[in-house]
C-alpha cells in the first residue's frame, strides 16, 4: 500500500510539471515539449515499471499464465478463449524468448497500455495534471494490473474518441476493430459512441428512458437472453458476484459526482462551441455509464462494459473546469474534484486486497530468483 502511495504522489507531482497542451511551433521543439517530453517519460516508466516488476499481484493473474500456455503449447485439446490479436503477441513473446516467459508478456502489455493512456490523456485534456490525478487516485491504472488485455483495449478506446471528435470515423472504426482483436467487447463502442455524438432531442430522450425502464422491469428475460449469447457465465460465480446496485457503488457514485460538477459548471462549459460540444459528448457517455450501473446492474460484469463509457470521465472534468472563467469558482470545483478522488482512493486501497481486484499486497519478482531465471517454472 505504501509503494502505491508513494508512486501516486510521485507521478501527479510529476503531473503537474506538464503543460498541456503545449505552444507548438512548426518544424521547432520548444523548451516546454522537450520538459513534457522528459516528465512524461519519467512518468512512464514509473508506471510501466510497477507493471512489469509484479508477481501474482491481479485478479487472474494466475489464469492468464495458464493462457498463455495454452496458447503457446497449440494443442487441440486446450481451448483458447482469448482473441486472435493477443494469442499472436503472447506466443510471439514466447517463441522469441525460447521459453514461456510470461514475466515478459505482463511487461510488454503494462508498458503499452500505460503508453497509450498516457498519450490520450495528453492530446486530448484540457489539462493534463487533472486528467492524470484522476487516473490514478480512481484506480485506473492500478486495475490495468488484472485483465490485461481489456485495459490495453480499454485504453484504444480512450484514444480512438479524438477520432470521434473530429468526425474521422473511418479511423475510429480501424482502430475500434483493431481493438477487437484483443478483447471483442470493444465492439459496443461501435454503436454507444456514435450515438452519444448525435444531438439528442426530446424523442430520442424519451425512447432511451423507456429502453431503460423495460431492462429494469424485464431483468429476468434480459439476464436469460444474455446467458444464451455468453453460455460460458452459466453456472458461474459471475452470476452471484459483481451484480446489483451494492456491487456497482462506486461506478454509481462516481457517476453522480461528475454530474454534479457538470451542473456547476453548466453555463460555462456545456453551451455552444466545439470544446463544449465535446463537453456535452463526454457527459453523454457518463449518463450511458449511470444506465449501465442502474437499470443494467444484474447483468454479470456489466462494469465491464460501462468502464467503455466512465472512463472519458478523466477528460471531462477537466474540460468541465477549463471552462470557468470566475477563478474563485474554477479554484472550489477544483479542490472538490480532488477532496473527491483523494477520498475514492482510500476506499479504493481499502478493497484492493478483495478478490475481484486483489492488486494488494504488491509483490515483485526482484526478489524471487526462479521467477526471473525460469518465468515457466510458476507453478
Amino acid at each position: 500500500m505504501i509503494l502505491y502511495i508513494v508512486m501516486t504522489a510521485l507521478t501527479i507531482a510529476l503531473s503537474c510539471l506538464v503543460v498541456s497542451p503545449p505552444m507548438k511551433i512548426r518544424y521547432q521543439l520548444t523548451r516546454q515539449q522537450a520538459f513534457n517530453f522528459l516528465c512524461l517519460t519519467a512518468i512512464f516508466l514509473v508506471l510501466a515499471g510497477v507493471s512489469a516488476l509484479r508477481l501474482e499481484v491481479g485478479n487472474d493473474y494466475g489464469k492468464y499464465v495458464d493462457i498463455f500456455h495454452e496458447i503457446h503449447g497449440g494443442t487441440d485439446e486446450a481451448y483458447v478463449v482469448t482473441e486472435a490479436g493477443f494469442n499472436f503477441v503472447v506466443d510471439a513473446v514466447y517463441t522469441l524468448s525460447g521459453f514461456e516467459n510470461y514475466l515478459l508478456v505482463f511487461a510488454v502489455f503494462g508498458a503499452a497500455t500505460a503508453f497509450v493512456f498516457l498519450k490520450a490523456m495528453y492530446d486530448q485534456s484540457e489539462d493534463f495534471k487533472i486528467s492524470f490525478a484522476m487516473f490514478m487516485l480512481l484506480g485506473l491504472y492500478f486495475r490495468t494490473f488484472t485483465t490485461v488485455r481489456y485495459y490495453f483495449v480499454l485504453a484504444l478506446t480512450l484514444y480512438s474518441l479524438c477520432y470521434v471528435q473530429k468526425k474521422e470515423f473511418g479511423k475510429f472504426l480501424l482502430l475500434i476493430l483493431f481493438a477487437a482483436f484483443f478483447h471483442k467487447s470493444v465492439l459496443v463502442v461501435l454503436l454507444l459512441y456514435p450515438l452519444a455524438h448525435m444531438r439528442w432531442n426530446k424523442w430520442l430522450v424519451g425512447a432511451g428512458s423507456l429502453l431503460a425502464a423495460a431492462v429494469f422491469v424485464f431483468q429476468k428475460q434480459i439476464l436469460q437472453f444474455a446467458l444464451v449469447l455468453y453460455p460460458t457465465f452459466k453456472d458461474t460465480v459471475y452470476l452471484s458476484q459483481d451484480i446489483g446496485l451494492k456491487a456497482n457503488a462506486s461506478g454509481i457514485l462516481r457517476c453522480l459526482f461528475v454530474f454534479l460538477v457538470a451542473f456547476l459548471c453548466r453555463k460555462e462549459s456545456l453551451g455552444d462551441g466545439m470544446p463544449m460540444a465535446q463537453n456535452r459528448f463526454y457527459l453523454k457517455l457518463s449518463v450511458f455509464g449511470f444506465l449501465l450501473y442502474t437499470c443494467g446492474s444484474f447483468l454479470p460484469l456489466v462494469s465491464r462494459i460501462a468502464y467503455y463509457v466512465v472512463t472519458p470521465q478523466i477528460l471531462l472534468v477537466p474540460g468541465l473546469i477549463a471552462g470557468i472563467k470566475d477563478g474563485r469558482k474554477k479554484r472550489l470545483v477544483c479542490a472538490l474534484t480532488f477532496a473527491f478522488c483523494i477520498l475514492y482512493f482510500i476506499y479504493f486501497l481499502k478493497t484492493a486486497s478483495g478478490s475481484g481486484i486483489r492488486v494488494l499486497p504488491y509483490k515483485t519478482w526482484i526478489f524471487n530468483e526462479k521467477e526471473w531465471i525460469n518465468g515457466s517454472d510458476f507453478f
